[in-house]
């Protein structure tokens, strides 16, 4: 099965910037949507970023466009979210995910619409 590790996230000030990591193994990276997803504590999960499994396709959250950018380096199994001007609002668990290709859409926002998980990692912003 697919399993996803995260990586890079740790406390930074407000307008700081982190990138987070995501390795992917267990499944062709070309065939998966991957996304990230954020949760705070007693709230739903999030969408942040979304990107298409050729990477020419990318879908963003109104909350965090022109600060965070997705990318993927399907030679080396890695997904990345560079995350700039961060806010304290940006504080939350972040996940990696991956929908395995269906129909060819990757701009879903729910949750559900996702395969599989990574365990996740905290952003903390102050």
């Amino acid at each position: 099965h697919v399993q996803l590790v995260e990586s890079g996230g740790g406390s930074v000030q407000a307008g700081g910037f982190v990138r987070l990591s995501c390795q992917v193994s267990g499944y062709p990276n070309s065939r998966n949507c991957m996304g990230w997803f954020r949760q705070v504590s007693g709230k739903e999960r999030e969408r942040v970023a979304a990107i298409s499994p050729g990477g020419s396709r990318t879908y963003y959250a109104d909350s965090v466009k022109d600060r965070f950018t997705i990318s993927r380096d399907n030679a080396n199994n890695t997904l990345y979210l560079q995350m700039n001007n961060l806010k304290p609002e940006d504080t939350a668990t972040y996940f990696c995910a991956a929908r395995v290709m269906r129909l060819g859409y990757c701009y879903y926002t729910a949750p559900e619409k996702y395969d599989f998980w990574g365990q996740g990692t905290q952003v903390t912003v102050s």
